[in-house]
């Protein structure tokens, strides 16, 4: 049987800008984005499914479409009438990327409204993907619902892996978003967070800081991702550093963190080394900067 790596978030339309000054249409957000690196990275003993909601419109179709055909099961999404999927424009100024976003429609926002179907979603899956835009995007109720859900399928045997992934903009107050990403961490085995997030909302000094409060709230490893400089990780006590080779030509950040995190976990997985899969992560990242848009095409490579 086929080990199950189940992501969980929001799929957009994105709007991703091209070297002409135009625009080309496509879907990406940042749990589908490591859903679908991961499905590249993972290999064929693994089955690699998306939890959604979408509408039941035209674009909607078209994003499901778009997952099924990259190799990414698409049973555990769901089609919610009177809505549809959210869109964002990336605005690029020296590969820096800025976002307009359209969202307040989104189905997402109700993937975690049912818990028992969540909890059937999730039974058989051996590890979970979920970040901060995940629980951002949902009602306090809700919130609760897909963590609840969590871990019970942690405490039935899933691996759970959480990126902070931390954007102040999609939440209430400073306070509800750093409530939300410790009770997320608290259900998590493994934490992706980005040190300059952390270092801004959680005012840590350093990337070890961040590593020992996520490791505080019952994390058993923490890497902490820090821009191209040195990365710490934090593996059941013990501290790991790993630096990034220095990259010159960067295009667009989209989506470095997404691919980091799931060339890493796909390694980190299969094989347990976490130099190793720390290395991995970021040979993709750093080939995913020198490219424009979220997915980059990885065939012959």
């Amino acid at each position: 049987m086929k080990q199950s790596f189940v992501s969980i978030g929001e799929c957009m339309v994105e709007m991703a800008p091209t070297e002409s000054g135009d625009y080309h249409l496509g879907f990406a957000g940042d749990t589908l984005n490591t859903a679908w690196y991961a499905r590249h990275k993972l290999g064929p003993d693994w089955d690699v499914a998306y939890l959604t909601a979408v509408g039941q419109d035209a674009v909607s179709e078209r994003m499901i479409d778009f997952i099924r055909k990259a190799g990414i099961r698409t049973d555990l999404i769901q089609t919610l009438p009177d809505r549809t999927v959210g869109l964002y424009l990336i605005q690029l100024d020296n590969g820096e990327r800025s976002f307009a976003y359209w969202r307040s429609d989104s189905a997402a926002r109700k993937l975690a409204s049912d818990l028992d179907a969540l909890k059937a979603a999730l039974e058989t899956a051996g590890v979970i993907f979920f970040s901060g835009i995940t629980l951002a995007i949902l009602s306090p109720q809700d919130r609760i619902t897909l963590l609840d859900a969590i871990a019970e399928a942690r405490a039935n045997g899933a691996t759970v892996a959480f990126d902070p992934n931390l954007r102040p903009r999609l939440w209430d107050n400073p306070e509800t978003m750093r409530d939300a990403v410790m009770s997320a961490a608290a259900v998590s085995d493994i934490l992706l967070p980005s040190f300059e997030d952390e270092a801004t909302a959680f005012g840590d000094a350093t990337t070890e800081d961040t590593a020992r409060r996520y490791a505080g709230a019952g994390a058993g490893l923490v890497v902490v991702k820090n821009g191209g400089r040195e990365m710490v990780a934090l593996d059941n006590g013990e501290i790991e550093r790993v630096t990034p080779s220095l990259i010159t030509s960067v295009v667009d950040s989209t989506a470095a963190g997404d691919s980091f995190n799931a060339a890493f976990l796909a390694s980190y997985l299969k094989s347990g080394e976490l130099v190793a899969a720390i290395t991995a992560g970021i040979d993709l990242a750093a080939r995913v900067l020198t490219r424009r848009g979220a997915l980059i095409d990885l065939r012959g490579r």
